[in-house]
């Protein structure tokens, strides 16, 4: 079991919008490609509160390769984004990275 965490830094002001595309759009489209969800956070106290954090669950680096690739390539995805970001980008930098458990986590 892997684990990825990306963290996304909102455009001024828009975090609020990007939290409703992930509520009311991706997670569908997510469970469509069996892409697993192991939770999501913002920043309450810290250096930015535009931030966005979430992890996601993956048998294998090849599981997540076909998956993510099938989900950036959605017909529906990529009409979602394309109507979300109308007014504008809604993320200004995104950053992943793939973790693995250690021997003595709770998480494997």
């Amino acid at each position: 079991m892997i684990y990825e965490l990306r963290t996304y830094l909102a455009e001024p002001g828009r975090l609020p919008a990007l939290l409703m595309r992930f509520q009311d759009h991706t997670l569908r489209i997510w469970e469509k490609h069996g892409i697993r969800q192991a939770g999501f956070w913002t920043t309450q106290i810290g250096q930015n509160s535009q931030r966005l954090f979430y992890l996601l669950v993956w048998e294998n680096m090849d599981e997540r390769e076909k998956r993510w690739e099938r989900f950036v390539a959605d017909p529906e995805w990529i009409a979602i984004l394309a109507e979300t970001e109308r007014d504008g980008e809604l993320v200004r930098s995104i950053s992943n990275e793939i973790l693995a458990p250690t021997a003595f986590s709770s998480a494997k």
